[in-house]
Formats: C-alpha cells, sequence, structure tokens
C-alpha cells in the first residue's frame, strides 16, 4: 500500500527534477538568444557555427526535458495520475513537445545550409526563424508552469 508520504515524497522528487530541467532548458534557450543577437556581418561563418552549437545545445536540452516530462514516470503520466481533469492540458503540452522538435530539426537543417555562404537577407532569415523557435519555447514553458500550478498549486519558478 502506499501511503500519502510516499506519494509526497515522489510528487516532491518530480517536482524538483521538473525544476532543474526547466532551468536547463531555460539556460539553453538565454545561449541560442546570445549566440543569434552576436554580429553577423563579415562573421558569417563564425556566426553560423554558434548559432548551430547553441541549437545543437537546445536540441539534446529538449530531448531530455522530453524524456523528464513525458516517460511512463515522468511528470506529466504523474500529473495525470492524480489530476486527471488536466489530460487536455497535458496533450497539448505533449503537442507542443512534438511541434517544438520538428521546429527545431527544421531550424537546425536550415542553420547547417547557410554555412558561411549567406548573405544580409539568409542571416534575417534565420534569426526571425530562431526567435520564432524561441518565442515558442517561452510560451511552452508558461503552459508546463501553469499545468504545475493546476496540479500541485505549487509555482516552478521562472528559473531567473
Amino acid at each position: 500500500m502506499i501511503s500519502d508520504v510516499d506519494t509526497q515524497a515522489s510528487a516532491s522528487a518530480l517536482l524538483r527534477t521538473a525544476r532543474a530541467q526547466r532551468a536547463d532548458l531555460r539556460e539553453a534557450m538565454i545561449r541560442l538568444e546570445r549566440a543569434l543577437a552576436r554580429p553577423a556581418p563579415g562573421r558569417v561563418p563564425e556566426w553560423s557555427s554558434l548559432v548551430h552549437d547553441a541549437l545543437v545545445d537546445l536540441a539534446a536540452t529538449f530531448e531530455r526535458h522530453i524524456a523528464v516530462t513525458e516517460g511512463d514516470s515522468g511528470f506529466l503520466a504523474e500529473i495525470a495520475d492524480h489530476s486527471p481533469r488536466l489530460i487536455n492540458a497535458i496533450q497539448r503540452l505533449c503537442d507542443e513537445h512534438e511541434r517544438i522538435s520538428d521546429e527545431l530539426t527544421l531550424t537546425l537543417r536550415h542553420v547547417r545550409r547557410m554555412g558561411g555562404r549567406s548573405n544580409d537577407a539568409d542571416i534575417a532569415a534565420m534569426r526571425d526563424q530562431v526567435t520564432t523557435l524561441l518565442t515558442d519555447l517561452v510560451r511552452h514553458r508558461q503552459h508546463g508552469a501553469d499545468l504545475v500550478y493546476e496540479a500541485h498549486a505549487v509555482d516552478i519558478g521562472g528559473s531567473d
């Protein structure tokens, strides 16, 4: 028989894991934004490399985020078990995971194709694409924070 103490300890451990993952994701987003904001004129190969590396890091961090949240014993499964009323919000987050993963893959492909042979228009388009990706990630983090609050009345924080 699982006691309330065991359930609370499990939820607490999952919250700690979610907070840590949330902070890692935010840091990866910040690194990408910093790379994106660096000057590109006359430095396209270096700029492209920095953006590429930051995107690779973000993609790996986002994959870990999905594993932590969507796994059979992950955070979303725990919320679904204890708050089935939130299943639609959980599904929305899972759908966002898939969409954002696809967006990351597409963006990585574009930056790889750019390489050092890009012009100002290519760089502007890449910045727009990555800014949209970052905006989608910010919204995803907001949706996740709202879900956790609805499920546990706990603010997992903005990791500022």
